[in-house]
């Protein structure tokens, strides 16, 4: 008779498991939507000097063109409003590079050390002052290891 009981319990038991399996798995098959949602973000490097061209790889016309004169490429000349879902980007200039990232909320992150050349952390408007590099500490930032 116990030995039926046993038997019971772990039939139950692994039954229940598998019956919460089987409620969590829908949830783990999409992701929510706040990590699809595009947000408006506004890219301006107007302050560059010299002016120059610039990209986001996979979302504006690319840099690398042969003739700078018909490059679809953004121009440093005027701010640029982009979407962009939530995730980790690169900001490329001829002359500057740099890591960011579009939060949940749709505002900006990026290394403390980049402060002397980039303004906009925690806003949907990314400032970029620096043509080159050289005011970069050169340090990594964990952030983006």
């Amino acid at each position: 008779m116990m030995h039926h009981v046993k038997w019971y319990i772990g039939c139950c038991l692994a039954g229940g498991l598998l019956g919460f399996a089987t409620v969590v798995q829908p949830v783990e098959a999409g992701q929510p939507a706040a990590y699809t949602q595009e947000h408006t973000i506004t890219v301006d490097a107007t302050t560059i000097n010299p002016q120059t061209w610039w990209h986001v790889p996979g979302v504006t016309p690319p840099i690398q063109a042969s003739d700078p004169e018909s490059m679809d490429a953004y121009r440093t000349t005027e701010s640029r409003a982009i979407k962009l879902k939530p995730g980790k980007y690169k900001f490329i200039s001829f002359t500057f590079d740099f890591p960011f990232m579009v939060n949940l909320e749709g505002r900006l992150e990026f290394a403390q050390s980049l402060d002397q050349c980039v303004e906009g952390r925690g806003t949907q408007t990314l400032f970029i002052r620096c043509s080159r590099t050289y005011p970069h500490s050169g340090q990594r930032d964990n952030y983006y290891q």
